[in-house]
């Protein structure tokens, strides 16, 4: 039995001679591999259907899916948004690097999750269109947004009472922990306002220059590693430390 699903790209491997298998996240099954066979003729009309399953691709599928296995198979695909920026320019593809590699990391379940679906989908397009300086925020604003998903939210809210983050316990306290996995001062306060966020836009007022999005990305990711099981190292995160301004 066929579906019509909506999917995002995740990264691709050869095989055989002309398959490839991509893993993709999709609106109706969550995380799945598929398929997708002939794709690496040496053919002109096979070569350019290569580019969409790069990395970061939101494509509208036919796929069939049997539960019961690992390993799905893709019968047609389409763009279901055709990039402007997000291929093409070094800052914008390294913050979708950057995504990619935390939803791989971050989502393992075969199953749908709509809202988990559209905000991924909504974020690869902003990181596509919206001003350059607006998107650098991104990496921090989406992973807060990410980890609310999960379950891991930060709460509380910075205040003279509590200007401690603990990000061992994801909450603001009165009390400096006694461990190293915590902020304080104006990083503290920066992260109480972009954890609320409706979305991962960031407000105009708040002015984060390349030191604080550098400084607030280090603590974001031991906060990652000290609440998701088998988290490892992450590339695209020290290329985005160089890059960002």
């Amino acid at each position: 039995m066929t579906h019509k699903v909506k999917g995002i790209v995740l990264r691709t491997i050869k095989y055989g001679e002309t398959s490839v298998i991509a893993k993709v996240y999709t609106d109706l099954f969550g995380m799945q591999s598929y398929l997708i066979k002939g794709l690496r003729k040496a053919t002109k009309s096979s070569t350019s259907k290569i580019n969409y399953f790069l990395p970061g691709s939101i494509l509208d599928m036919e796929v069939y899916h049997n539960p019961l296995k690992s390993l799905q198979f893709l019968k047609e695909f389409q763009w279901a948004y055709l990039y402007k920026n997000l291929f093409f320019d070094i800052v914008r593809n390294a913050i979708a690097m950057y995504m990619i590699e935390m939803i791989t990391q971050a989502i393992h379940e075969e199953e749908n999750n709509l809202e988990l679906f559209d905000f991924f989908e909504q974020a690869f397009k902003q990181t596509d269109t919206e001003n350059i300086s607006q998107v650098a925020n991104y990496p921090l604003t989406f992973t807060l947004q990410l980890a609310k998903y999960l379950g891991f939210q930060i709460h509380g809210n910075y205040n003279e009472q509590n200007p401690f983050l603990d990000l061992q316990e994801g909450m603001f306290s009165a009390q400096k922990p006694s461990h190293a996995y915590f902020m304080e001062g104006a990083l503290a306060k920066t992260t109480s306002i972009l954890k609320d966020l409706q979305n991962i836009a960031v407000p105009e007022y708040l002015q984060l220059n390349r030191t604080i999005r550098r400084d607030l990305l280090k603590y974001y990711q031991q906060f990652l590693s000290l609440h998701l099981e088998n988290i490892s190292e992450m590339k695209s995160y020290h290329i985005l430390q160089t890059i960002l301004e």
